[in-house]
């Protein structure tokens, strides 16, 4: 979570873009495009989906764009949704901003019907942003991409009872009432930017794999999207699903801390800077701290009626990509109260647990990392990614998984290590490039391509993968399976 807007500045470009005559109709007027750096593409870059969530829409679903008068010109750096200042995410805070309901399209040509990629970015639900997605080249593999962004922290995942009230019980998720809003938007215009609207792939790590496997589940997001890939995110991350009275009891603590009464309409007068400080302050005993409350699954009764589980059972099926980094972070050696956290994970198995972590049985495996870094990785991770797959391919649905464990100067892989390769076309083993198992199978619902190394399905009797490392792709089966069978959560 932390760390995506890291990988992602290998390819932010901050020079300003030369003007190309380039103008698009969409939903609410005129957009203007920019001719992207080294050419080969045209950018378009905070383009309205919906209204702005002020005011009297604040902790409602989005609305439709405004119309507006003549073009909006290409922005080269559109603000991001409000969120706080974690030091990590620095650049958003400072241009963030409530009217933030935008997204960035890079397309090779405004002609033709190329497949569509539509990013989720990452961290937390709390904070992050499209910000440089698109300067990326992934569109030179024959696919127009798209970055959008959606209500963040309490702005985008508070559930009230005041709010519940005004909509009929539920209250929460409208950061992904969001993500629908802008497939919607991406369905109706994107045929004007070169783009197959019935051809598009949604992918996006951390966080933003999480809301795109929500999505998967979501009955409001289907005909939206045809393919998915989830990097580093699975629904709740290994937590339990948040029923809508724990959301409502969060929400409460917002309310008081704010003097709301128990008013929407009180808290909607409040300032954003009064709302961002609250939410630091909000807690949730299910999960390890303030810094995942936004990203335990909350069951709110629009987006998600029933738990994203019993969803996935009955959604249509769709191919999809699913995987997780050898390492993606968690505390340091003696960060985890094992004798607290293994009977919580594992149950009746943490006798077993503790073996396989600190005993006899453990892997011995550097790349692994420490024994804590392990246990969160598994648990929030790994292995939650497995049970997804198993769950999808069980359903007939084409699933390929994988592990990625590739960083520079042979260091451990790290939270969104990954985002760089896919976006950069960086080549590893024997000439592979990541990017362009991705863009194949966007384009043609399959990874695999006559140039690269093979990439068999998932299923759930041999249960194999591919590991992306510094030797090439490897086939593998059953990942971290002694410890992954004790863990029953998504």
């Amino acid at each position: 979570m932390m760390r995506t807007l890291l990988a992602l500045a290998l390819f932010v470009l901050m020079a300003g873009t030369p003007q190309v005559e380039a103008q698009v109709r969409v939903a609410g007027g005129m957009v203007g495009g920019s001719e992207a750096p080294g050419g080969g593409a045209i950018l378009f870059r905070g383009i309205p989906y919906a209204a702005p969530p002020i005011g009297p829409l604040r902790w409602r679903a989005p609305q439709p764009v405004a119309p507006w008068q003549g073009t909006r010109a290409d922005q080269r750096d559109p603000p991001a949704c409000l969120q706080n200042d974690y030091g990590w995410n620095r650049g958003e805070w400072l241009r963030s901003a409530e009217d933030c309901l935008t997204l960035d399209v890079r397309t090779p040509a405004l002609h033709g019907r190329l497949p569509v990629m539509v990013w989720i970015h990452g961290g937390s639900n709390r904070a992050g942003s499209a910000r440089g997605m698109v300067q990326s080249r992934i569109t030179d593999q024959g696919v127009v991409l798209v970055a959008i962004q959606y209500r963040l922290g309490i702005f985008g995942f508070l559930s009230h009872r005041g709010a519940a009230a005004e909509a009929g019980g539920a209250s929460g998720n409208y950061g992904l009432m969001d993500q629908i809003a802008a497939l919607k938007w991406v369905r109706e215009n994107i045929a004007a930017f070169g783009g197959d609207p019935d051809n598009v792939t949604i992918f996006g790590e951390s966080a933003g794999s999480q809301d795109v496997s929500l999505l998967l589940a979501a009955p409001g997001a289907r005909g939206l999207f045809h393919k998915a890939i989830l990097q580093s995110g699975t629904p709740g991350f290994g937590m339990p699903f948040r029923p809508l009275e724990e959301a409502l009891a969060v929400g409460d603590q917002a309310d008081r801390l704010l003097d709301g009464g128990g008013s929407t309409d009180a808290l909607r007068t409040r300032s954003t800077t009064a709302l961002l400080e609250v939410d630091r302050k909000l807690a949730d005993p299910a999960t390890p701290g303030n810094d995942f409350v936004w990203l335990r699954t909350t069951i709110d009764g629009a987006v998600l009626a029933k738990s994203p589980r019993a969803l996935l059972a009955e959604a249509p099926v769709r191919p999809v990509l699913i995987g997780s980094n050898r390492v993606e972070f968690g505390p340091g050696p003696g960060g985890v109260e094992w004798d607290k956290e293994l009977p919580a994970k594992f149950g009746a198995g943490a006798a077993r647990a503790r073996d396989l972590y600190l005993g006899a049985a453990v892997e011995k495996d550097q790349r692994l990392a420490h024994p804590e870094m392990q246990f969160w990785t598994d648990w929030m991770f790994r292995c939650p990614a497995g049970r997804l797959a198993e769950l999808l391919a069980g359903r007939g649905a084409p699933v390929w998984r994988y592990e990625f464990d590739l960083a520079d100067g042979g260091a451990l892989t790290a939270h969104a290590a990954d985002v760089a390769w896919v976006m950069n076309d960086k080549r590893f083993g024997d000439g592979v490039w990541l990017q362009r198992y991705w863009t194949r199978f966007a384009v043609t619902g399959d990874p695999n391509s006559g140039g690269q190394p093979q990439w068999p399905r998932f299923d759930g009797e041999k249960r194999r993968h591919v590991l992306f490392d510094a030797h090439g792709v490897t086939l593998q089966s059953r990942l971290r399976e002694p410890v992954c069978t004790m863990l029953e959560e998504l």
